[in-house]
Parts: C-alpha cells; structure tokens; sequence
C-alpha cells in the first residue's frame, strides 16, 4: 500500500516537472521506490499463501504483466494525443492507486508471534557498560540480518542461482529494447514493428500461467532448477536465430518464440528462488538478488547499444545477446547439476549418522524386547505404587 503510494506521487509530481532532473528524482526515484515496494511484497506473499500450486500461482500471478504490456502502449498513444504528457502522467498516476487496493486485500496469514518479556534477573545482570554496548550490537545486527539475511552468500544453491542471473539478464532485456529499431531498419513501418511487441506481449500472456502449470506437475517440480536452465537455453537459442529473421513475416515468427520463451523464464524466476531457499527466507533473497541484478540489468542496455553503434548492425547485438543467455543456463546446469549431487550426498551422511547414533543403537537393542516383559514391568509397577520409569514408558 505504501509502494502504491509513492507510485501515486512519483507521477503526480513528475506532471509538474520542468526539467530532466526533476523527472529523474519523481519517476526515476520516488516512482521506482514504490514500484520496488509493490514488488517483494507481492512475490513474498505467494509463498505464503500457496505450497502445493505455488508454481501455478506465481505463473498467474505474473501473467498480469503482459496483459498490461500488450495494451500500455496504444494506452498511452491515446492519453498523450489526448491529454498531453502532464495529463497523462496524472492519469497513469491514479491507476498505480490500485496498487493500494491489492495491498489491503493481502492478510497475514498463521498465529500471531507473542514475544516473551524477559525475565528481570537477566535485566539485572547487564549492568557492565561494556556488556550493554555488546546487547546493543548485537540487537542492532539482528535486526539488519531480519531484513537482510546476509549468510544467505554462504547458502550454495543460492550462489549458483545467483551467478547465473547476472550472466543471463547483461543479455536479457536488450533484445526488447531493440525488437522494434531492429524492425525499422529491416525496412519495416513504424507501427509494424510496435505490433511485434504486442505479439510478444500476447505470446508471454498465456505462457506464463501455461508454464507454471507444467513446473507445478511431480515430474518438474523436484527438479525445477533444470527447468528453468532449459528455460533460459530455449530463450538463449532465439536470439541466435532472430538474425536469420529477413522479413516481417519471420520477425513475427521470432517474437512468437521470444514471447514464449521470456514468458517460461519470467514464469518461475522467483519459483526457483524460493525453492532453494524456501518461504521462511524468500524475502531476504529477493531483496539481495534484485540489488545485486541492478548492475546488469543497467549495463546490458547500454552495451548493447554501444555495439550497434560500432558494428552500424543489429543482428551482432543479437548473437552476442543469445550467447550471454545460453553460457548462463549451461552455468546453471552445471552448478544445478553438482549441487543436487552434493545434497544427496550430504542427506546419505545425515542418515548414516542417525543410524550410527548410540540412541539409535540403544532404541534398536530395546526394540526385540517382547510384550509380556513390558505387561510385568508396568504391573510391578502398579502394585508398588511407584510410576515406570522413563526406560519403561520408551519401550
């Protein structure tokens, strides 16, 4: 509700703005804060709502993106011819309200966490000043690592997940950015090339809920991880195949498969996030992997900008775009691969351990004792008056 409202006076405010500067500080700051407010949120509280269909949840949940894509874009011709920019923004600026009324719809959900008083003995006890500053640390450094669970770079699965999202968005969002200029300069008119957006758009619409489905099912789920590795690979191969594109009919051929393949990534990106660091720590993780994705997410633009200007062409833009994406899942593969091998690994020893216990070799010497022993025991012990003991009541 509070990301709502910064969206609100990010624009609001941005209508009033007479410089650059000024819309980099209403849109660019106070309206992307909001929009980072309304974001973890709603991606947290999917995992506390939904277990078993999760993956089919979040892929619905995500669906509503390119709905609102495919139709954001004459949405805002229209507001622009018809109310100019200042009017536009005022507009766009009470439909992000909405986001409001989404947030009060979101109820917490489980028993309310009463928090013990301490005792007073313990209040006692801390009279050293040196002691004090010591609970005050460390009272500090509990509430950043509520917030911000920073031994989440010592979690294995969460490194490689990570690692691999860097690599995958320096070449994700650029072959958007450029889908429609790339139209253009194969000759193509503007309005043309601004449908293979929608197209894109309408593709991604059904296949990100379509997608969720299918990582919801026995087969996918466990193994969810090299789904969404085959995910970027599919997406990865399409770029590579855009430059072989020479006229609109494939170009919309291509924007069908892209559309496809960004919605199958975008479907479980979050899905495999929480699956390796689960619900409890989901919120920490995307706060840290959003933070640690802004750089090439901010770079792989610009550079791929850059190497149109330099080659005058944007069919190398694509090719290198499609091999960042593809070296990217065979990285996820591969770590995928090596950290399932050491779990199972890790889970056989834990198991070995347990059976090797001297409790469980004391319960499994308790077990063959036969009934008739225990029916005495628990007489004797009636008619004595005395209560079993706890060996007694074990076996």
């Amino acid at each position: 509700m509070v990301g709502g409202l910064l969206c609100c006076l990010g624009m609001v405010t941005a209508s009033f703005s007479t410089s650059v500067i000024e819309l980099y500080i209403t849109m660019g700051f106070i309206c992307g804060l909001g929009l980072a407010f309304n974001l973890q949120p709603a991606l947290t509280i999917l995992g506390k709502y939904f277990y078993k269909k999760r993956p089919m949840a979040s892929g619905l949940a995500m669906a509503g993106s390119p709905v609102f894509l495919s139709t954001l874009a004459p949405f805002n011709q229209y507001l622009f011819n018809t109310y100019g920019w200042k009017g536009s923004f005022l507009i766009l600026g009470g439909l992000l309200l909405n986001s409001c009324v989404a947030g009060s719809l979101m109820r917490p959900v489980g028993p309310k966490l009463t928090t013990k008083k301490s005792k007073q003995k313990a209040g006692e006890k801390v009279t050293d000043p040196g002691m004090k500053k010591r609970h005050r640390k460390k009272s500090i450094c509990a509430k950043i690592d509520k917030y911000l669970d920073f031994s989440l770079f010592k979690h294995r699965g969460f490194l490689i997940y990570l690692s691999g999202n860097v690599i995958m968005f320096l070449g994700f969002f650029a072959p958007i950015i450029f889908l429609a200029p790339y139209a253009k300069d194969k000759g193509i008119d503007e309005y043309s090339a601004a449908f293979l957006l929608s197209v894109m758009a309408f593709v991604d619409m059904f296949a990100r809920p379509t997608v969720g489905f299918i990582a919801n099912s026995k087969l996918i789920r466990p193994r969810i991880q090299y789904f969404f590795s085959f995910a970027i690979l599919f997406n990865g191969v399409c770029h590579l195949l855009c430059p072989l594109a020479e006229d609109y009919t494939s170009l919309v051929v291509y924007a069908v498969f892209f559309g496809l393949g960004f919605g199958s990534v975008s479907s479980i990106l979050f899905e495999s996030l929480m699956d390796l660091v689960g619900a409890q720590r989901f919120s920490s993780a995307v706060g840290l992997v959003t933070v640690v994705e802004c750089c090439p997410v901010l770079l792989g633009p610009p550079l791929a900008g850059k190497l149109v200007d330099e080659t005058g062409q944007y069919k190398y833009m694509y090719v290198a775009c499609g091999a960042i994406v593809v070296l990217a899942s065979v990285w996820l593969l591969i770590g995928n691969a090596i950290n399932y091998r050491l779990l199972a690994k890790e889970k056989l020893k834990e198991t070995t351990k347990k059976t090797h216990t001297p409790e469980s070799q004391e319960s499994e010497s308790l077990k063959p004792s036969k009934s008739p022993d225990v029916s005495v025991k628990s007489q004797t012990a009636k008619g004595s008056g005395v209560n079993p003991s706890e060996r007694e009541t074990n076996i």
